[in-house]
């Protein structure tokens, strides 16, 4: 019988064993904790686990993991659609980034001025301050800070004759979630060595 949360159990008496009631109904869960490992880890409890998936208390524990914190990339989105900008921030957040959004380039300049990024993503159409011209100021500055551009427009004529506002990679509107996180880890890999 398949249990909710990927609970495996495979007869009646194997719930009488570990005092549990058996149950009819597919998904209800019949006592607190599985006596095996949850969600296909295998040293839950930090038993090891059979090739069906149960801890086994009688063998010996497995010493405690530790993992390296990896330090997590941290990405501007500079972008005056918000429903893009958020989007954008949804997916980026989930892949593991930190992320902080600006609405337009005035604010996404005053955010490159206050904190420290590894990446920038800015649309180019914007009011107050354009992508190009934010690019413009975080060069005339000497920040090396690589620049994605995700725009409808990518001024590929102005950047050619500018080529001190090299761009680590450009998206052009619309783009896909994979397409994004494939630019950005892009980015961030040739800019690695840096």
């Amino acid at each position: 019988m398949m249990m909710s949360h990927g609970y495996s159990l495979h007869s009646k008496s194997h719930f009488a064993a570990y005092g549990c009631r058996a149950t009819k109904h597919v998904g209800e869960i019949p006592c607190g904790e599985p006596p095996h490992g949850r969600y296909g880890d295998p040293h839950y409890n930090s038993y090891p686990m059979d090739d069906k998936g149960y801890s086994h208390p009688s063998a010996p524990a497995l010493p405690p993991t530790r993992h390296r914190a990896s330090p997590r990339h941290r990405i501007l989105v500079v972008e005056d659609d918000i429903s893009i900008r958020q989007l954008s921030s949804s997916v980026l957040e989930m892949s593991g980034f930190q992320v902080d959004t600006a609405e337009d380039g005035l604010a996404g300049w005053e955010a490159l001025n206050t904190n420290s990024y590894d990446l920038m993503i800015t649309d180019n159409n914007m009011p107050n301050l354009s992508g190009f011209e934010l690019i413009q100021k975080l060069r005339s500055e000497h920040m090396t800070l690589p620049v994605v551009m995700a725009s409808g427009a990518i001024p590929t004529e102005a950047l050619s004759r500018n080529p001190s506002l090299k761009l680590a990679g450009t998206l052009t509107k619309p783009f896909t979630k994979d397409e994004l996180l494939v630019t950005v880890k892009r980015a961030l890999h040739a800019t690695k060595g840096r």
